[in-house]
């Protein structure tokens, strides 16, 4: 299987357009010292601290539409410091990868549970709203386009992007610039979330598996996506069985070996 998945790997280019991340064959042959040498990333550990647990919960849930779930994960993941600006945060970028709609109906349900905590007494960080400016125009674009490069692990290139240059246009300015510009979540935590939310989508394996890659180059480590694939389980055996797939395929494309 893993032989298969290197043939089709290095012979076409791998799209994960509702990511904005397409491996071309140069990425794909990455090291594990590449892997990791990226910025915004923290030290690389064996273990995932248990407000990093609740990222990818809340995200599957989400994505599901689970919303006793969702409540469930919010809980979990506030009483673990999770601070409710990096809670709407996840549930905002979500809405890229599953819709405005599951985004609008989870940042309802965070609302209601703060407001359910608040009235039992208990007091959630508020946390901090992004410190620094966003660009705008052409040099919002260029910084979007130099995040989707670093976490992508080189130039996103592939026939579709040729085919509708504007959805690499959006990718760059909007994704990759306008929401991962804002630094009051960090890009660990935005790929939990991400890894999450896709594992629990069928039908896009693709760039789950894109961002299992992705989410090696911003300092998560094996052990600590397994641990996020662990954590699924518990609640969807599909959904950690793609996760499970996807990480296996992504650490044979960048090479790491344990």
């Amino acid at each position: 299987m893993r032989a298969e998945y290197r043939r089709a790997g290095l012979g076409t280019t791998m799209l994960a357009l509702a990511l904005g991340l397409a491996f071309t064959p140069a990425h794909a042959q990455q090291n594990a010292s590449e892997a990791y040498a990226m910025p915004q990333h923290q030290t690389a550990s064996q273990t995932l601290s248990a407000r990093q647990q609740a990222i990818p919960l809340i995200a599957a849930s989400m994505a599901t539409s689970d919303m006793p779930g969702l409540n469930a994960a919010l809980n979990r993941g506030l009483d673990a410091d999770l601070t409710i600006s990096e809670a709407k945060e996840i549930l905002v970028q979500l809405y890229a990868y599953v819709g405005f709609p599951r985004s609008l109906n989870a940042l309802g349900e965070l609302m209601s549970v703060v407001e359910e905590r608040r009235q039992r007494g208990v007091q959630d960080a508020p946390g901090r709203e992004p410190t620094q400016p966003i660009a705008v125009g052409d040099e919002l674009r260029a910084v979007g386009a130099a995040n989707q490069t670093t976490i992508s692990g080189g130039p996103v290139a592939g026939p579709v992007f040729g085919f509708a240059p504007v959805i690499n246009e959006y990718l760059q300015s909007h994704l990759f610039g306008a929401i991962f510009e804002r630094d009051n979540l960090d890009w660990q935590s935005r790929e939990l979330a991400t890894v999450g939310a896709l594992a629990a989508t069928p039908g896009v394996e693709a760039q789950l598996r894109s961002h299992m890659a992705a989410s090696l180059r911003v300092g998560l480590s094996p052990a600590q996506l397994r641990q996020l694939i662990e954590g699924l389980e518990e609640s969807d055996a599909a959904a950690a069985e793609r996760a499970r797939t996807a990480l296996t395929q992504a650490l044979d494309m960048l090479n790491i070996r344990e």
